[in-house]
């Protein structure tokens, strides 16, 4: 389950009021989250890595909120998606309307992708964002999002790999290759020098985020590049973008650019991106469309923005979850939860509209849970099952039954402890030298308790 770090102020600013710490918590709970911590960005780097550490002198004393989000919530996973659902769940705001357009000349954009990508990333989709306005916060939501998308539905960017670019520094079409590593040069993001393929490789091999990333396509023949007509390089993903097309405060449009070895995560992904974002568009919740042509001379348009309708019985939602809604309030229910509903069959089924970013809904079983989410499941009335199991007791776990009582009657004390422990539980506390443990060391630790394998 993602966790994702929301700064308590701005949450607050645009939510349109404050919380106490319980009662916040209280409505993540209803609306099927978890108010996991509130710390700050200071404690963080304590935790992580210790007080002895320059980080945590210059870091924030803001307040933050670390909120668990179900893995397939991807709208959930920004600031943007987070207040949206959370003020459409109060019934305070209603459920936007996505809309793909073209542009007012009527020429798209175009991603070319050529034949020898199949080789390595055969898939590309690729979207406009026209005339939005950024500010630091925004900005930094914009990339933690992609950030969040790679570690989760991306898979560590081994599925999608996004690619975000200032298209006023660019000229279209777009072309989406696969070239020996020699044959590629540019400036990386960030950086005042060229390389080339290879050069890139030795540059980041020691780098402590993009050095995860190279062996997805470091042994291949030839890696995937996306440049413009001008043979300027966007991308070498999923590795890095090109200094050229960063975004910086001051962009305006947006080429957003998905190349994948799944294309279903890759149109997710896109999406996303575009539903969390457009509302920051001069028309809000508006894409622009961009066309991409694979090898074989078939035209698709994306982001494909695809609103589907799905019928569900009102019967079956009060016999699964155990209630007794009306139609009525069935949908009006599944409305909090940004599912537009209406109803059909003179009260007896439910016509469901999924929007574009709610591709958790995959399935009726999905509508009648979040049915249940929106009811409050503490207000479900507790039965007893209809049915009767036989069931017996796991045989490893009925012998360790017999065997603890007696253990502990022999003045034993039982212990459950984690795999992985601190340096320091095994060497500082207990008077040895680490030098001296036999263990397996965890060479980049996540936080201080858990260093290594003893």
């Amino acid at each position: 389950m993602p966790t994702i770090s929301i700064k308590r102020d701005a949450l607050f600013e645009a939510l349109g009021r404050t919380y106490a710490d319980d009662e916040f918590q209280k409505i993540c709970f209803e609306f099927g989250l978890e108010l996991d911590e509130v710390t700050t960005e200071k404690q963080m780097i304590t935790k992580e890595q210790g007080d002895n550490v320059k980080l945590a002198a210059d870091a924030s004393e803001e307040i933050i909120y670390r909120i668990d989000v179900p893995a397939n919530r991807y709208d959930l996973l920004c600031l943007e998606g987070l207040v949206q659902g959370l003020l459409i769940f109060q019934n305070k705001k209603p459920v936007p309307k996505y809309e793909a357009i073209k542009p007012a000349s009527g020429k798209l954009q175009e991603l070319i992708v050529k034949s020898d990508t199949k080789l390595v990333r055969p898939y590309a989709v690729a979207a406009i964002l026209r005339n939005i306005k950024f500010t630091k916060a925004i900005y930094d939501s914009f990339i933690d999002l992609q950030d969040k998308l790679h570690q989760n539905i991306c898979r560590k960017r081994s599925l999608v790999a996004i690619g975000t670019h200032d298209l006023d520094t660019v000229e279209g079409p777009f072309f989406f290759d696969a070239k020996p590593p020699k044959d590629i040069k540019f400036i990386p993001l960030n950086q005042d020098k060229e390389f080339d393929g290879e050069g890139i490789m030795q540059l980041y091999a020691n780098h402590a985020q993009l050095k995860q990333y190279l062996p997805i396509i470091k042994n291949f023949p030839v890696y995937p590049v996306i440049y413009d007509s001008n043979g300027i390089v966007l991308s070498l993903p999923p590795i890095i973008n090109g200094n050229h097309s960063k975004i910086t405060l001051h962009t305006r449009n947006i080429f957003i650019e998905c190349t994948a070895t799944d294309l279903t995560k890759a149109k997710i992904v896109l999406d996303t991106l575009v539903c969390m974002f457009s509302i920051y568009c001069e028309s809000p919740f508006t894409v622009e469309y961009c066309q991409v042509k694979y090898p074989d001379g078939k035209l698709y348009l994306y982001p494909e923005l695809r609103y589907r309708e799905e019928t569900v019985r009102v019967s079956k939602i009060n016999n699964l979850i155990g209630t007794t809604v009306n139609a009525d309030d069935a949908a009006a229910l599944l409305s909090k939860m940004c599912l537009e509903s209406k109803v059909v069959k003179n009260g007896k089924e439910l016509k469901v509209t999924v929007p574009p970013l709610r591709h958790d809904v995959i399935h009726a079983c999905d509508i009648y849970e979040d049915v249940a989410i929106a009811y409050g499941y503490n207000k479900i009335e507790r039965k007893v099952p209809p049915t009767m199991t036989i069931a017996q007791q796991f045989p490893l776990n009925k012998v360790s039954d017999l065997l603890r009582e007696p253990i502990a009657q022999a003045g034993f004390t039982e212990a459950l402890t984690f795999s992985l422990c601190s340096r320091d539980d095994v060497s500082t506390k207990l008077g040895r030298k680490i030098e001296e443990i036999p263990a397996v060391h965890v060479s980049n630790p996540k936080t201080l308790e858990f260093q290594m394998w003893f």
